[in-house]
């Protein structure tokens, strides 16, 4: 069991921070704005929920975001005055994050946060493996929703995967998607699969609750409460000698970060559209 920081108690801060006490895989949760006062008083609604809704995760609030430092995972969600932090801010912040709590995951959960780790891996040349944001897992998670309508299926049911840069760069791997163990492209034709894909990309960005739901699922995967795949934003790999950008890719996550990407097989025009989407 661990700490979890999470940086940011507005909508998004203070739904990741009920999710995730609701789910009882960390001990502690420090939820910490600069208006602690909001802070503080979402962290005792939540612990005040605990004997009701049979968790015990200890909640608290605080102003200084210098408390996350003994973090095992930090999570930046949304201000409770100024929203999604962005731009030079939000970069600079990041590597005074890394300076803080060098042995700490970053989690960005915001929908704004996949430029914040494009400027901290390429230009700041922090640890690709330690910032991450997780918004694309709450866009996956909407695509299957949608394709399990048209197909008038159970969303759990489906297995689907999007690679790129959400909304206009984002890829769904049609190929390889499954509903109940059946390929999705012989349930959905051609057409179908048209309309559906515009409706994915006019979906982003996802709202707070599925960004938290996001987040959540990403968080139980550092801390090794499941061994799921999560779609994030991640930095490009320096060594493979090319230079790229940051777009969403599947990945296996551990205590560490991100362990390694978990490529699907790509058709010829997805592999196409994905290498667009990640070029400069």
């Amino acid at each position: 069991m661990r700490e979890v920081a999470i940086i940011g108690a507005g909508d998004l801060g203070g739904a990741l921070a009920h999710m995730l006490a609701r789910c009882d895989v960390v001990r502690t949760i420090r939820l910490i704005d600069e208006k602690g006062s909001i802070a503080s008083g979402k962290a005792l609604d939540i612990a005040q929920a605990a004997p009701v809704e049979g968790f015990a995760t200890q909640v608290t609030g605080a102003a200084d975001a210098a408390t996350a430092a003994g973090a095992s995972v930090i999570v930046v969600a949304d201000n409770a005055a100024g929203g999604e932090q962005q731009g030079d801010e939000a970069a600079l912040f990041a590597r005074r994050l890394a300076t803080m709590a060098p042995r700490a995951v970053q989690l960005w959960a915001g929908a704004t946060h996949g430029g914040v780790i494009d400027r901290a891996t390429r230009e700041l040349h922090l640890d690709r493996r330690k910032i991450l944001a997780s918004a694309p897992e709450a866009f996956t998670a909407g695509a299957r929703a949608l394709c399990a309508l048209a197909a008038n299926a159970s969303p759990r049911d489906v297995a689907l995967s999007i690679v790129g840069s959400p909304p206009a760069d984002s890829v769904v791997i049609w190929e390889h998607a499954t509903i109940g163990g059946v390929a999705l492209t012989s349930r959905l034709d051609e057409p179908t699969r048209r309309r559906v894909a515009a409706r994915i990309a006019a979906s982003w960005p996802p709202g707070p609750y599925a960004l938290a739901a996001a987040a959540v699922r990403a968080i139980e995967a550092i801390v090794g409460r499941t061994r799921s795949t999560v779609t994030c934003f991640v930095g490009p790999d320096a060594t493979a000698g090319t230079r790229t950008k940051t777009v969403a890719l599947p990945v296996r996550l551990g205590a560490g970060g991100v362990v390694d990407v978990v490529m699907p097989e790509l058709s010829v025009a997805e592999r196409v559209a994905l290498e667009r989407a990640m070029m400069l």
